[in-house]
């Protein structure tokens, strides 16, 4: 049965012409190009290509040079159609293997062996047909839509390149993307550059390095962040907000290995579905043991450890745990897309009749958490694809009756959410939280999951007041989610600049000169006593160098410290952003500095 497919819009089409557009061009420049697929992506498009030619960016500029040359022809996008038999001998005798590849696996195997990228190049409804577009002198194996020719094609630049393998498969062959943006005008897209521009400057992966957050080693490998103490401060902090909201809810913390029998992932059905992503360990006596790419399969086996009575219910289990999935290195991205990622995880066990309370609570400390860093949230349920049913785990009536029990949550929250068919985890649906940031991209973050699955996977029920077994149902629910992806977005939301409450360093002393260190260290202890996070800048620069430097790492809160305020005169506080200081006594601003920071309002 065929995937999802994306439904082209207006927009879509353009960018979609642009990538044919750009494989026009490298058929003129670089003849003996050989094309993988060209998807329609956010803001653009890529093409994976071969060319005789080691591409890079130096090259970009000729490239559009010949796109505008093609564009002004207003060469016409012209279809036609022929039978797959057919296809794979136009496109064998061009030379054109990736493609022939792709016809002969929708031959034998259907589209189900497509991915959602490769599956634009196919019409569904005509599964044994395939049609093709002609583009001057260029011919691509695609199901369109596209504009009419050339000349209604918009603005558009060429703006990265990397290594990608075909079809994701790092046994493949080693194509070059070509990225490219593409909007209707060149208003739209200048104004996007200059949006990007502010992105770059704001990316955490910069950021990070100058603020002495975290670093990569290439001895332990990329993909795996090694975090310094001030980006452990950070972390710590973060987990400490989400675990004081999990506790007043009367959460429990549990602990489990990191480790796994490559049992419990056979009976959870991970084993099947991601087995090709797990890091695998085999021991001397030979047993198959894996990395947790998860928690939960773990934790069901602890609720399962006894029997449980309905007036146990509901059971909350919390953990702040690593977990490790084996990503190729090409989709790797700092923060963002590691190896090794940490989650603020928890699992609630309950009756059915128990799942509107407990996703509230779930809510409520969501809502709480996020508001602390002023993202407004937009729920989605994310749901099936009707349209592949083999992609999910268990019955149709408990998938049923758990995106109806989720629509039932928002529907008693009245707010406004958003449809997201074909997002669910394989096990069961969800209410994702999507947040907006500051340069007004939207992030998924936080999760409510309902999983009917795994408690009838692994048998977990409790005994109900007629002394029978009643089945359970679990909630999956992360604020954070990944630890490491969300200090990314909280890193280009703040562009560094974190709230008082939250940065790692929250006061920094600057002594005029030496002989005023030891008092301004003196200071500092009694800070970091009332709780604040304070350290002294020892360094025997000027004073000038120290106030730059404080602000360059972005300090919340900076104190020039001389003989007046060792003699116990008023400090003045510098205050990040703000011209003129904050003048207050030592025991006020201890005061002021505790009062913010629990109360998480700067």
């Amino acid at each position: 049965m065929a995937k999802h497919i994306h439904e082209f819009t207006e927009i879509d089409a353009m960018r979609h012409s642009t990538a044919h557009l750009l494989a026009a061009a490298l058929n003129e420049l670089y003849p003996g190009t050989q094309f993988g697929v060209g998807p329609v992506i956010e803001n653009g498009f890529y093409y994976d290509v071969k060319t005789p030619k080691t591409l890079s960016a130096e090259d970009f500029e000729m490239i559009e040079n010949k796109m505008r040359e093609l564009a002004g022809r207003k060469l016409p996008f012209t279809r036609r159609e022929m039978p797959i038999d057919e296809a794979i001998e136009f496109f064998a005798g061009r030379g054109q293997t990736y493609k022939v590849e792709l016809l002969r696996d929708l031959k034998t195997r259907g589209t189900t062996n497509l991915k959602e990228e490769e599956l634009q190049d196919f019409d569904p409804e005509k599964p044994l047909v395939a049609s093709v577009y002609e583009t001057g002198e260029f011919v691509d194996l695609c199901r369109g839509p596209h504009v009419t020719d050339t000349g209604k094609i918009g603005a558009f630049k060429l703006n990265k390149i990397a290594g990608a393998y075909w079809r994701g498969n790092s046994e493949n062959d080693q194509l070059t993307r070509v990225y490219g943006l593409a909007f209707a005008t060149q208003t739209e897209l200048d104004e996007f550059l200059r949006w990007q521009e502010e992105a770059e400057k704001r990316d955490h992966r910069k950021l990070g390095k100058e603020m002495g957050l975290f670093v990569f080693s290439d001895l332990v490998g990329p993909g795996l962040p090694l975090w310094t103490p001030k980006g452990t401060m950070l972390r710590e902090t973060l987990n400490d907000f989400v675990w004081s909201l999990r506790k007043a809810y009367d959460y429990q913390r549990v602990t489990i290995p990191h480790i796994t029998k490559k049992d419990l992932y056979e009976t959870s059905g991970h084993w099947a579905k991601y087995a090709e992503d797990l890091f695998k360990i085999k021991t001397r006596e030979d047993h198959l043991f894996a990395m947790k790419p998860m928690n939960c399969p773990h934790h069901t086996q602890i609720y399962a450890s006894e029997q449980r009575s309905y007036r146990d219910l509901p059971i909350r289990y919390a953990e702040t745990t690593m977990v490790y999935r084996d990503e190729q290195s090409g989709e790797l991205s700092g923060l963002s897309r590691v190896l090794s990622i940490t989650q603020d995880d928890a699992h609630v066990f309950c009756r059915v009749s128990q799942i509107g309370q407990e996703a509230e609570i779930v809510w409520n400390i969501i809502q709480t958490f996020y508001n602390a860093f002023g993202f407004t949230l937009v729920p989605r349920l994310s749901r099936r694809d009707s349209a592949a049913p083999e992609k999910y785990l268990g019955a149709a009536e408990d998938w049923d009756k758990a995106e109806q029990a989720l629509r039932d949550i928002l529907s008693e929250k009245k707010v406004e959410w958003t449809d997201g068919p074909g997002e669910a985890a394989f096990y069961g649906p969800k209410i994702d939280f999507m947040a907006k940031d500051s340069l007004g991209r939207s992030w998924q973050v936080a999760t409510i999951q309902l999983d009917f699955n795994q408690p009838k996977s692994f048998g977990l029920t409790c005994v109900n007041e007629q002394s029978e077994k009643e089945q359970i149902v679990m909630i999956h629910c992360a604020i954070m989610g990944s630890f490491e992806r969300f200090i990314s977005i909280a890193i280009e939301h703040f562009a560094g600049a974190f709230p008082i409450w939250l940065a790692p360093v929250q006061v920094r002393l600057l002594p005029v000169s030496d002989a005023f260190a030891d008092a301004a260290m003196l200071f500092v202890r009694r800070l970091r006593a009332a709780g604040i996070r304070a350290e002294m800048d020892a360094d025997a620069g000027t004073i000038g160098a120290k106030v730059r430097k404080s602000e360059t790492e972005k300090i919340p809160l900076s104190i020039v410290f001389g003989q007046k305020e060792v003699d116990g005169g008023a400090l003045q506080i510098r205050v990040r952003g703000v011209k003129e200081p904050l003048i207050l006594s030592a025991d006020e601003f201890i005061e002021y500095a505790v009062k913010v920071s629990s109360e998480r309002s700067a």
